[in-house]
């Protein structure tokens, strides 16, 4: 596995291997877990190159957020991306990125305007800008992203389509714990207690599938009420959003009729902001 930082080494670097091979891409924030790796496996299965990048991207984290105390260890993903089979490992700096600033920056409207893009305002707008360069830089085929943050594969898909970019987005399961946790980088800062009640999530989002398919839910807000009430059971549980949204439009509906919907959660259990959700319904179910 070959470690760059900068982007001309990286163009240079893939130049010759692009000859009749297709490039997968995996970008992350890194602090690696299964989850990414799940990515990467399904990269290899697919393409004969595969690039994983690790950069934590300020501008995607706003005022008071956990930019500065976001976990990093170059060494441990280094030998996690190594023993997975990623084949080169991108890791620019901040000014590698972003040098003294960028002037330009990319948003992709409504989409990106409910769930978290209502609690962190500007999150979406920095996913974006910094997935658009990181398209520029690597040009890969394909690119893989992990559907825990289901909102953000619907934002880039869109910024995909409306900018045509020549790569085709590859959104590939949750990858739980045993217990139905969602992995997540973030989930180390849980303590035991916190830990234990974040399962909530999980199970409040599958009893609601249970019901909502059995007819004892039938319209959203019932479905956002039931999850609501459930999550609230937890005393540590300090809820941000309880949503029921159609996918990958993220559009409010009346009542579920079969179609694809996502149930989303943000919930934070002391200091740690977790995420999940459940895609329902729709062709793909």
């Amino acid at each position: 596995m070959k470690i760059v930082e900068t982007a001309a080494e990286l163009r240079q670097y893939l130049k010759p291997l692009r000859i009749n091979r297709e490039i997968g891409f995996v970008p992350t924030m890194g602090y690696l877990h299964e989850g990414h790796l799940s990515l990467v496996r399904r990269a290899k299965q697919e393409c004969q190159t595969v690039v994983m990048s690790i950069f934590v991207n300020p501008l995607q984290f706003g005022p008071g957020e956990d930019f500065d105390r976001y976990p990093r260890d170059l060494e441990r993903d280094a030998a996690l991306a190594r023993q997975a089979g990623v084949d080169v490992l991108f890791y620019p700096s901040v000014d590698e990125m972003y040098g003294e600033g960028t002037l330009t920056t990319v948003q992709v409207r409504k989409v990106s305007e409910p769930l978290c893009g209502a609690s962190r305002p500007g999150h979406f707008d920095g996913v974006a800008t910094v997935v658009a360069k990181l398209f520029n830089i690597v040009g890969p085929d394909r690119a893989y992203f992990g559907l825990k943050d289901a909102q953000q594969v619907a934002v880039i898909e869109r910024m995909v389509q409306d900018l045509h970019f020549p790569v085709t987005i590859v959104p590939c399961p949750i990858v739980r714990e045993a217990d139905g946790l969602a992995l997540s980088s973030r989930n180390v800062y849980l303590s035991e207690t916190e830990r234990e009640q974040a399962l909530i999530l999980s199970r409040s989002l599958r009893e609601a599938e249970e019901k909502l398919k059995h007819g004892e839910l039938e319209h959203a807000e019932e479905i956002k009420e039931y999850v609501r009430r459930r999550i609230s059971t937890m005393p540590l549980a300090e809820i941000d959003y309880v949503e029921a949204l159609t996918y990958p439009d993220l559009e409010p509906f009346f009542r579920w009729e079969g179609q694809r919907v996502i149930v989303a959660v943000a919930v934070k259990f002391g200091a740690t902001r977790l995420i999940d959700n459940l895609l329902i319904g729709g062709r793909e179910d």
